[in-house]
C-alpha cells in the first residue's frame, strides 16, 4: 500500500527537479524567460532552450516578405475567360480590341475536350499574369455557328489564337502536348507579338 507523501518529500522532490522545468518567477529578477524543452536524444536527458521575454521584431526579410505579399494581393491570381457565344459578339470584341489597340487571345474548345478541360484552367492563370495588357476569351465550338469556326481557321483543339488588329496573328494548337507545354508556346507567342 503507497502512504500518502508527506510535506518534506514533496520539498525533496522539487529541489531535486530540473531548472528548466521550474517555472515561476525568480526572486528578484521577475519573471523567468520562456524555455522551450525538447528530446536532444532517445534517451531521457531534456534540452533547454530560453527566449528573452519582451516584444518580437520582424527580421527585414520578414517585412520584404510582407510587402511582396501585399503587391500580389493586387494582381488577381486566375482571370476567367470571357465566353463568346455568336459571331456578333466576336466581331464586336475584335472592333473593341482594335480601338484599345489590345491584342486578344481566343480559346477554341468544346466541352466534351478533355484537353480542353485541363488547359482552361491554366490559361486562366496566365490571363492573369497578362492582365489587362491582354483580353482573354473562349469560344465553345458547339455553342457558336459553323461559319464562325472556319472563319478562323480552327482544324483541331484546343487551339488557341492571338489576335490583333482584327486579323490572327499567330496560333497554337494543344493536341498532343502536355498542358504546361502548350502554356509555355503561348507564352512565346504573346512575347513575340509584343
Amino acid at each position: 500500500m503507497a502512504a500518502a507523501a508527506s510535506p518534506a518529500t514533496a520539498a525533496a522532490v522539487r529541489e531535486a527537479a530540473p531548472a528548466h522545468r521550474q517555472i515561476g518567477i525568480r526572486p528578484g529578477h521577475g519573471p523567468a524567460p520562456f524555455r522551450i524543452g525538447f528530446l536532444a536524444k532517445p534517451s531521457s536527458r531534456w534540452a533547454a532552450i530560453s527566449v528573452p521575454p519582451g516584444p518580437r521584431r520582424a527580421a527585414p526579410a520578414a517585412s520584404a516578405a510582407r510587402e511582396r505579399v501585399t503587391e500580389e494581393e493586387e494582381r488577381p491570381v486566375s482571370v476567367e475567360l470571357e465566353p463568346i457565344a455568336s459571331e456578333q459578339q466576336l466581331d464586336w470584341v475584335l472592333g473593341e480590341a482594335r480601338q484599345l489597340q489590345l491584342p486578344i487571345v481566343l480559346l477554341w474548345m468544346a466541352s466534351w475536350c478533355r484537353k480542353c478541360i485541363y488547359l482552361k484552367p491554366k490559361l486562366e492563370k496566365l490571363a492573369a499574369e497578362y492582365h489587362p495588357r491582354i483580353r482573354f476569351y473562349c469560344i465553345d465550338v458547339n455553342c457558336v455557328p459553323q461559319k464562325l469556326v472556319n472563319r478562323a481557321g480552327v482544324t483541331k483543339m484546343p487551339c488557341i489564337q492571338l489576335w490583333s488588329d482584327s486579323r490572327k496573328q499567330a496560333e497554337v494548337i494543344g493536341g498532343g502536348h502536355k498542358s504546361w507545354l502548350v502554356i509555355d508556346d503561348v507564352r512565346r507567342m504573346i512575347e513575340q507579338e509584343e
